[in-house]
């Protein structure tokens, strides 16, 4: 089982390397933006990113299923399938911003057996699979050793938690207590955990390409990836990521019933 993981964390990573880079082919150039029916900005980028990781997953993996944000599912009832986002944060990537980034996951039902996160404009590499580590550029990482919500840095991709108003205040409160609280959000925001740079990345609405491929890294690196729920998943639609020093502090502070 290591050793298939091994390969598909392999494929994984330089998938999201490929992907990454068409996208980043339109990085600061100028783009026609339209407006997807939730309300999120889609891009000519997303489109040929995404159109290139299915022919190279179709290539090469020619009986699994995928999963994409902008262009839907392909063979639904594979026993595996890939999920990918080929531009996480296309309002930042817009915008000009470089904490964008490409993410890819492979999965058999809810288990995440790899994943990777690249992030193009600053040319950085997040990757996990279980049992087989996290690992930024090469080299494994690890979250931080920080014990005290006071002490810890938390983030969000959007402090307005315009998807999800409800969890705000909670949002609020665990922001209070905390040392230092940033937008560096999307997927940049659990690159930073993972790599112990943050304590803690909360986002109250997600779709499983947005977090399926970082779960593995988050988990792997020694931290706690839940849902707003505190189960254990990628597929819960929210999610939560912490070091293991401040899980508990932080997720009680977010009102969520937890068993870490």
């Amino acid at each position: 089982m290591n050793g298939q993981r091994a390969l598909l964390l392999e494929a994984t990573s330089e998938l999201a390397r490929r992907t990454g880079r068409v996208a980043l082919k339109h990085f600061r150039a100028s783009l026609s933006i339209e407006t997807k029916s939730d309300g999120s900005p889609v891009t000519i980028a997303d489109r040929q990113a995404e159109e290139s990781a299915r022919q190279w997953i179709m290539s090469r993996f020619a009986e699994d299923g995928i999963l994409g944000e902008e262009l839907g599912v392909h063979q639904p009832d594979a026993r595996r399938r890939w999920i990918v986002d080929p531009i996480d944060g296309t309002k930042t990537f817009v915008r000009g911003v470089p904490l964008w980034g490409t993410l890819v996951a492979v999965c058999e039902g809810e288990t995440v057996l790899a994943g990777a996160a690249y992030f193009p404009a600053i040319d950085e590499l997040l990757a996990g699979a279980p049992e087989l580590g996290a690992w930024w550029n090469g080299t494994r990482c690890h979250v931080s050793s920080c014990h005290d919500i006071e002490s810890a840095t938390v983030l969000t991709t959007d402090e307005r938690f315009r998807a999800a108003p409800e969890r705000r205040g909670a949002w609020e409160r665990l922001a209070t207590a905390a040392a230092l609280s940033r937008s560096w959000g999307d997927c940049y925001g659990y690159l930073l955990v993972a790599t112990g740079r943050a304590e803690v990345m909360v986002d109250g609405a997600l779709a499983p390409w947005d977090a399926a491929a970082l779960m593995p890294a988050i988990v792997e690196a020694g931290g706690v990836f839940t849902d707003w729920a505190g189960q254990p998943t990628a597929f819960g639609r929210s999610a939560i990521a912490t070091n293991t020093g401040v899980a508990r502090a932080a997720r009680t502070l977010l009102g969520v019933d937890q068993e870490v």
